[in-house]
């Protein structure tokens, strides 16, 4: 897998789906995925390969720390599977699209192993790099 990069607005229809840029499928490559919200107000899907790393790390910290349970069992419970449909579409579930703020444009961004998916006022409101500390990070990952 090469990563996912780039932001894409597309248009949720009136079911609450919406379609997957080619760039993102090839990435994918043909994956089904997990959605969820562990960091409002955006969504992540994880490709089902970055998904069993986390549900690695999941397990194991149910294990290590167990009064953190409730912590886990709300994640999961809040996750939902999605697969593309034959138009490349995934469905994005009610209480999801409510928690995220989603209606009508949605901004799907490559997030390397994952797709974040936002509300595309709330991404420009929220993720603005720049100033000194922008310029530190950016030196560091490409010299």
């Amino acid at each position: 897998m090469s990563g996912f990069l780039g932001r894409y607005e597309y248009q949720l229809d009136d079911k609450g789906r919406v379609g997957l840029p080619a760039g993102f499928r090839r990435a994918a490559e043909g994956e089904s995925f997990v959605l969820l919200q562990w960091r409002p107000p955006s969504l992540t899907l994880f490709p089902q390969p970055a998904w069993k790393n986390v549900e690695r790390r999941l397990l194991e910290f149910r294990h290590t720390a167990p009064e953190e349970y409730e912590h886990i069992l709300w994640l999961a419970s809040s996750a939902s599977e999605v697969t593309p449909d034959k138009q490349h579409r995934i469905l994005i579930p009610g209480f999801l699209r409510d928690a995220a703020g989603l209606d009508g444009s949605v901004l799907l961004v490559g997030a390397l192993d994952r797709i974040e998916i936002w509300n595309p006022k709330s991404f420009t409101d929220q993720v603005r790099p720049g100033g000194p500390e922008f310029a530190q990070f950016a030196h560091q990952i490409f010299g």
